[in-house]
């Protein structure tokens, strides 16, 4: 763009970029026009994607929302929390959410300005404590927890969440007293499919090694055509997402949490997880059979398991998804520890 008539604009943006910098780390702009565009909506009635609330979220207080599992995109996230398609502002008012997302993104140029119109924010340390210390309250910052490791375990019936070695984000809620709130969307694993490496397969270690340093992991996977189910293709299966945002859970505030209090605080938030699934499970086509499968990053063979580690049965979303009647009101948090 430098070495065309359009040079002057590039050289006005680029010198406007360099004092604009740090705004993404710091609640960036949003924009009601943007989150307000008919094309979310669209985007919403294709899958469908649902947003149920059960509990209030209350304005005195800042969230951390757990959102799980990743899956390949975090359609519901996205839909949800940085559009308005879903009415997140009627159902929880005075509420404003912020989805992470890797701070790379905030280095392309355009880009970062849609990214800040819609209420993503840098998933970085520095960010989170701004946002839920000096922003005032009522910041809810939705995190996908599992991050690039959970969408790799990504695939059609199955519910599987990395969370057990993740504890960064109670440590951050706890040094500024912020409630958790586990939220998990049903549906989201089954709009791609993916082509799954077994751990120590070649495959998986070429993965491994994308994933540490650029902070996403290359996968495999494939959606349907245009005009057909049956063709290979980028677009994703049109199958319903209901995002279910739990019952908060009330953190103290300590400016140095022991070991101990994390703990703690994460084996609560962990169980409220599994009580969220298995509360709402049937209620969008699964069976009381199906269980939540909690695991490490990297699960080695042979490992033990504890109670939350359970065995995990193969489902698929049925039509009853769909007669469902109900108010129905994304990234890797390693920088955070």
């Amino acid at each position: 763009m430098l070495c065309t008539d359009c040079w002057l604009i590039a050289v006005l943006y680029f010198t406007w970029l360099v004092f604009d910098w740090n705004t993404p780390k710091k609640g960036g702009r949003r924009s009601q026009w943007v989150r307000n565009w008919a094309v979310w909506r669209y985007f919403r009635d294709y899958f469908p994607i649902w947003l149920v609330k059960t509990h209030n979220l209350l304005t005195p207080r800042n969230y951390i929302l757990g959102y799980h599992p990743h899956g390949i995109m975090a359609a519901g996230a996205f839909c949800n929390f940085s559009t308005a398609a879903t009415e997140v502002s009627k159902k929880f008012p005075g509420i404003r959410p912020h989805l992470a997302t890797l701070a790379g993104n905030f280095r392309v140029p355009v880009l970062r300005e849609y990214l800040m119109s819609g209420g993503f924010c840098p998933v970085n340390r520095g960010t989170i404590y701004y946002l839920l210390s000096k922003n005032g309250s009522g910041n809810a910052i939705i995190i996908a927890l599992g991050g690039a490791a959970e969408s790799l375990s990504s695939v059609p019936g199955k519910n599987v969440v990395i969370l057990r070695n993740r504890k960064g984000f109670v440590k951050m809620a706890l040094r500024h007293g912020a409630d958790l709130v586990p939220t998990f969307s049903f549906g989201e694993n089954e709009v791609y499919k993916q082509v799954i490496f077994e751990e120590g397969s070649w495959g998986r270690w070429v993965q491994n090694k994308f994933q540490k340093p650029i902070g996403f992991a290359p996968c495999i996977f494939h959606g349907r055509g245009l005009f057909s189910s049956d063709t290979w293709r980028l677009l994703p299966y049109s199958k319903p997402i209901a995002t279910v945002v739990g019952e908060p859970i009330t953190l103290p505030k300590l400016e140095h949490p022991t070991q101990r209090d994390v703990d703690l605080y994460h084996a609560m938030y962990m169980e409220a997880l599994v009580k969220l699934f298995d509360k709402h499970k049937t209620s969008f086509g699964l069976p009381e059979t199906e269980v939540l499968e909690v695991n490490c990053a990297s699960p080695q063979p042979g490992a033990g398991r504890t109670p939350l580690h359970r065995k995990l049965f193969s489902a698929k979303f049925s039509s009853a998804f769909c007669s469902v009647h109900l108010e129905v009101s994304w990234v890797s948090v390693g920088s955070l520890k």
